[in-house]
């Protein structure tokens, strides 16, 4: 065999990818079924998610043993794992910029039933009957909780480059009960809300951004909880961490999607904000910075042109 002359990894045949497919087949197809109240919808459902668990457990295995023991990870090959880890977290904030549009389509311009094709009274927000949270209770204790949370995981990081085991299983240690505790109190939030799912838009988009965040923090506390394990097991060395690198993005992450649910859904700052917005960007106004912008940009390429001009001479 040639001796390999690249720092990239080329994997080995591996059965997960398939395994991985086939789980996911499954629990679409189950989910389908159960929906629509076929038989055999649920346990078809109940396999293909224990599958689908089973083959993430089994993979991620696989590339702990890659870095590990096989050595693979090198400098190039950590560069295009940071990359993905970092196009995935993108495509999360793409995934809850949907919702928060949907959010402030409907807050900040509310309208009722058919008013794109009867100018008829503007609507509300909240709709009427609608109850929201009080921003200074409950969400702001969570708001707490995970700004805590961002500071201990910030400090296992250092710690773990310090070489330090202790700190470093101990501030994974909090932060793992800092996701349990959120997690805990959205679900007593949930439990003690106002109004339901489906009652009126506000409730289907408050239900849908801070439930799938709320899903987030869970994966983020099992993601957390395993490099605990891990810490543990001594596997976190001060120049090769990417597990839990890639945790700590993660977390931040979810940090940050939860200060705009506080300030744009639980404290509807834009709504507050409209009539200024409203008041600044006129047709007026928008006329005034696109003359400025151009005049701007004229004299940039004015400036540059003279001293092209000047060191041709």
């Amino acid at each position: 065999m040639s001796k390999q002359t690249h720092p990239y990894h080329l994997v080995s045949p591996s059965p997960w990818p398939a395994v991985g497919a086939t789980a996911l087949f499954m629990g679409t197809l189950g989910g389908a079924m159960f929906m629509h109240q076929k038989p055999g919808g649920a346990f078809l459902l109940a396999i293909g998610f224990a599958l689908v668990l089973y083959t993430m457990f089994v993979w991620w295995r696989d590339v702990i043993h890659e870095a590990r023991v096989e050595k693979h990870h090198t400098a190039a090959v950590s560069r295009g794992l940071r990359a993905g880890m970092a196009l995935f977290i993108t495509s999360e904030v793409l995934f809850f910029a949907a919702f928060f549009w949907a959010f402030f389509n409907a807050s900040t311009l509310p309208k009722l039933p058919l008013a794109d094709t009867w100018a008829i009274a503007q609507g509300a927000w909240p709709p009427k009957g609608i109850k929201p949270f009080d921003p200074f209770h409950l969400p702001f204790l969570n708001t707490l909780i995970l700004l805590l949370s961002g500071t201990t995981v910030t400090w296992a990081h250092y710690s773990i480059l310090q070489n330090n085991r202790k700190e470093t299983i101990q501030a994974l240690w909090y932060t793992v009960i800092l996701g349990l505790l959120f997690t805990c109190c959205q679900a007593y939030e949930y439990t003690h809300a106002a109004f339901g799912f489906k009652d009126t838009v506000y409730a289907s988009t408050f239900f849908m951004a801070t439930g799938f965040h709320g899903f987030h923090v869970i994966v983020g506390t099992i993601f957390l909880a395993v490099c605990l394990c891990r810490a543990y097991k001594n596997q976190f060395e001060p120049k090769q961490h990417l597990g839990f690198e890639f945790a700590a993005w993660y977390w931040h992450f979810v940090d940050v999607v939860w200060l705009f649910l506080f300030v744009f859904v639980y404290c509807d700052f834009a709504n507050k904000l409209m009539p200024a917005f409203q008041a600044i960007f006129t047709g007026t106004n928008m006329l005034i910075v696109f003359v400025l912008a151009l005049a701007a940009a004229m004299y940039g390429a004015y400036r540059v042109l003279l001293k092209g001009a000047h060191k041709h001479h």
